[in-house]
């Protein structure tokens, strides 16, 4: 589990491809001696674990899952990438709860400065649109953001000048695209709401006599 908050921007150094599967390294200035082997990071949002270490570099391996639903596939060598790694229970929860799992990609439809500040647009699949909302949560490539509005397949974001500073926003144009993350919360709520609705009644009468209780 992750906040959202950047720790470091890394600098990707070489993808492998194995098959539909792949490896992933990636040049950092975390501290090294503090990760172990079998630790997850999250790298541009994805969360990653940690497979070998050394000479300031990370590497993961990458599943097709992963690559499929991800911008890894479109990704060079010297690509910067936004790095974090798992929260531990006794830290401050300054972002929010995220999870490390990519939902869908989006594109970047606009982008404007506005005092200082950088507005962006992002175009994503329609069907993510009921996981998003005004002054709710999302995660872009693994920074935790607060979305100002939202259409059917689109949404804005305003990064202030620190945070284009620490991650790889600031160096994005029309038609990148990025790893989105909706609201964890928004998906649990979704899936217990749907099994309602396939099972109606809950706890009743009539079930608990069935089970004993009555």
């Amino acid at each position: 589990m992750f906040t959202g908050l950047i720790e470091n921007v890394g600098e990707l150094v070489s993808i492998e491809r194995k098959g539909a599967s792949g490896s992933l390294t990636v040049k950092t200035g975390l501290p090294l001696e503090e990760i172990k082997l079998g630790d997850s990071v999250a790298v541009n949002g994805a969360c990653l674990t940690v497979v070998r270490k050394g000479g300031g570099t990370l590497t993961f391996d990458v599943s097709p899952e992963t690559i499929d639903r991800t911008s890894f596939k479109d990704l060079g060598s010297g690509s910067p990438l936004n790095l974090e790694r798992a929260m531990r229970l006794s830290d401050r929860l300054d972002g929010h709860l995220v999870s490390g799992h990519v939902d869908c990609l989006a594109t970047v439809a606009g982008r404007r400065e506005v005092a200082g500040n950088i507005v962006f647009t992002f175009r994503f699949p329609a069907e993510f649109g009921r996981y998003l909302a005004p002054k709710g949560s999302v995660a872009i490539d693994g920074i935790s953001l607060t979305i100002n509005t939202v259409t059917s397949d689109s949404f804005s974001v305003n990064i202030i000048p620190h945070t284009a500073a620490k991650t790889t926003l600031l160096g994005k144009r029309v038609g990148d695209q990025v790893n989105i993350e909706t609201d964890l919360i928004c998906r649990y709520l979704e899936r217990l709401l749907s099994a309602r609705d396939e099972k109606p009644g809950g706890v009743t009468l009539e079930l608990l006599a069935k089970n004993g209780y009555l």
